[in-house]
Parts: structure tokens; sequence; C-alpha cells
């Protein structure tokens, strides 16, 4: 066959050209996260006026996203997995459309036609000796969407990391090669508050040495994370990691030395931060990056004995039942891995599945913790999975109680302001009766 660099020259091109692989019709597939190729996609949007119903398939991304502005309805229509900011304007106007479903079976609609791909964009590391790219900063679903797609196009982006695990494509599997050099998207810094301090401090007195982490994305997870530092023998087996991680690890808090399965390995799928984090996982055998069928995967993540799994929620009703991924009818976020997560630590000998949120929102106005979710909203973790419910106010425990025990102890960790109500909500449904106040006479 020849040496693989003849073949890779053969295949390098300009982006406008790659894309001419596009055509009407198709569904494309566009590398999440921090992973994004935007000189393909730049080249991808302004091939749009030529192009008739292609739909546009992805978890968040984090850049251009020009694809589902008005004037390009009817040439591109986004199918969002998970919803980002840039889309998600777009999703609830009805010029986008959301795709519910478990971060552990979404290559599954790939392999099984489902969601047959036309064509993959992604964004890889330059070759090496052997001719293999990584994915770097995200193996995500993007490895087995590579793999199933008809027409695989690369954007080799030589301040791509180069990151271990099953995290390779050969320059054989691609069509067409575009190379360019270009900071990677960054995630911003997640704003952390003092509420997010103070649940990070109930979330931490669960965690015990030697426990499996999983953490989720935003300020509560970030918060979390330096309220570890006391902590020994930690290990993570999670799919997203940000730059909170990387003092636990130099710290040696997180050395994987008590994980029951890949010891001394932090599994991942990807990881969404700074160039710092970037830089911290290139050539770093620590960090172990897979599919997220692998990572989500719940027979896998049981196996970790103490797993801790870490997710943010928007919203709780007094019976324990979880939204997550939207406000009433308003679509914005998804899924993800949060019940994958759950029910892998909850199978876990010691494991532990937490919810994490706020006690109110806008401005302590309203109550995240309410009688009943919004209409419209939708159940990301159902009342049967919810174990431990932790807000800034403390920790409700509810696996095994009744709907009168889990009632008392969700008002317990509500705001003070909303208590009232919610017990008179409890006395019109008989669950429960306001406790007696009494005086001093």
């Amino acid at each position: 066959m020849g040496d693989w660099r003849t073949r890779y020259r053969g295949k390098l091109t300009t982006p406008e050209k790659a894309m001419e692989a596009v055509k009407s019709g198709m569904r494309v597939y566009i590398h999440p996260g921090c992973a994004e190729p935007e000189v393909l996609v730049r080249a991808l949007i302004a091939r749009g006026p030529d192009l008739w119903d292609v739909e546009i398939v992805h978890m968040m991304t984090l850049g251009n996203a020009d694809y589902v502005k008005p004037e390009m309805e009817g040439h591109f229509r986004h199918n969002a997995i998970f919803i980002g900011p840039n889309v998600r304007q777009a999703v609830n106007e009805g010029r986008a459309d959301y795709t519910p479903v478990f971060l552990s079976d979404v290559e599954s609609l790939f392999t099984g036609g489902t969601l047959a791909l036309d064509a993959a964009l992604v964004q890889v590391s330059p070759p090496d000796s052997h001719g293999f790219c990584s994915l770097g900063v995200g193996v995500d679903t993007t490895l087995t969407a590579a793999k199933t797609a008809r027409h695989v196009i690369a954007e080799v982006n030589d301040q791509m990391p180069r990151t271990y695990g099953d995290s390779f494509l050969h320059v054989d599997d691609f069509e067409w090669v575009v190379e360019c050099s270009h900071p990677l998207y960054e995630l911003p810094k997640a704003d952390i508050q003092n509420v997010h301090r103070e649940i990070a401090r109930h979330v931490a007195s669960l965690v015990e040495d030697g426990a499996t982490l999983q953490l989720g994305i935003g300020g509560l997870p970030d918060a979390v994370l330096p309220e570890l530092a006391g902590r020994r023998d930690l290990g993570i087996h999670t799919e997203m990691l940000s730059d909170n991680v990387i003092p636990l690890v130099e710290s040696g808090v997180v050395n994987g030395w008590r994980k029951t399965i890949h010891p001394r390995k932090i599994i991942l799928g990807f990881v969404l931060g700074s160039r710092k984090l970037f830089d911290y996982v290139n050539e770093n055998p620590i960090f172990e990056f897979h599919p997220t069928a692998y990572t989500n995967d719940i027979a896998l993540i049981r196996q970790n004995d103490r797993m801790v799994a870490i997710n943010s929620a928007l919203e709780v009703d007094l019976t324990g039942q979880v939204c997550a991924d939207s406000l009433g009818t308003y679509f914005y976020s998804g899924i993800g891995g949060q019940v994958d997560f759950l029910r892998g630590a909850a199978g876990s000998k010691g494991g532990k599945p937490i919810v994490t949120l706020p006690s109110t929102a806008k401005g302590g106005n309203v109550s995240r913790i309410v009688p009943m979710l919004t209409a419209g909203a939708g159940v990301v973790t159902s009342r049967g999975l919810t174990h431990y419910v932790v807000t800034e106010y403390g920790v409700a425990s509810l696996h095994g109680k009744t709907v009168r025990e889990r009632a008392q102890a969700l008002i317990e960790v509500t705001h003070p302001k909303f208590r009232e109500e919610l017990y008179g909500y409890c006395e019109r449904t008989r669950w429960l009766e306001r406790p007696v106040r009494r005086t001093q006479g």
C-alpha cells in the first residue's frame, strides 16, 4: 500500500474543497465541545446557500453555530443531542430540534442507523510516526461517529493535544484533510458563588477516602473539587473534567490507587476547560480517554466501589423527581450522563448518587424545590433513583423513604422563606402537617 505519508499528502485540501463532499439531504456530525473544528464549520456554513435539508448533529459546541440563523432555514437544520447556549434560542424558536437521550445511548443511534451519519467533521492532532491522529480533548461520541460515517473530514491542528486511551484515528480513515493551526475553544471558567461553596461543603461531607468521583458541568461541580483537598486516594471515572481537577492530581489527593477498575487511571470521555487543562492532558498517561458509550456504561461504573456521582438539577419536586434539561417547556440543556452515573453509583458498593442545586432561583424569588415540577418540565431522574439531594441548607437523604419522609427531608433543605408554602401543599395532600411551634409561657 505504500507509505502512509504519501497517502496523507494526497488527502490534503482546502476547507472549501473538503466541504464539497457534503451534499443536500445529508446528515453531518460535528465534533463537539472544545474540539469543534472551526475551520471546517466556517466552510460548511459558507456552503449553506448551495445546500438544502442538511441536518447538523452534535452535542454542545462552543464556537460558530451560524447554521441555526433564520436565514439558514431550509439549508440547515440542527439536531441537538445536548443543547448549548449557541443553539438554545433556535431550538426554542422551532428552527432546530432537540433529541432527549442518555449519553450512554448516543453512539448506538449512529451504529444502529437511527441517526445514520453521512459525514463527520472532526478535529485531530497531527499524525504520529505510525499515521495515527489523536482526537485530543474530546473522544466523547466522536470516535464512533467517525467510524460509522460515510465521509470523514479531518481538521488537523498542531495545537490539538495528543491524549491516550481509545482516542485514535488513522490517516487512512479520512477522506480529506485540512491542516491548520489555531487555539482550541476554551470553556469560560464557571462563576463559583458563595451558594455553590456552601453546597460543595455539604457534598464533600459525603465523599469518603478512596471514593471514585464523577462530576458534571458548571459552578457546582467545580466548587466541590477544592473542598476535597483533605481526602486521600480519590479516583475519577467520569464523562468530562474541568480545570479544577489539576490541583487534586498534583497534590496526590487524586491518585486512583484504591479504584477497583482501571486503578491509577483517570477515565473520561472529554475535557471542557482552558489551555492550561489542554496542556495538562497532553501526552499525560494518567488520563485515559474513551468513547462515552464506555465511560457511561452503567455496568462498568458500578464496578467502582464507593462511586460518587455529583450532578446538577434545575428543579426537584417533593417526591424527588428531578428536572435537569428544561425550564418548564423551555429546553435548556440535555439529559447528558446524569442518569447513567446516578444509576451506576446506586449500584456501586458504598456508592452515592448525588443531585445538587441551589435552593432558589431568580434572585431568591423562586424556590427550586417545588410541590410539583413546572408544567412542561421533563423528568430526567425519576423519584425512584434519587438518593441524595443537596442544597446550601444541607443534605436530604431520600432512598428507601416514603413520600411523607421525602417531603419532610426536602422541605428541611429548602430556603426557609418557602417552607411554610410547601408545608401548606403537604397538608392539602395529607402528606404532612406543619411542625407545631412551641412558645414559652
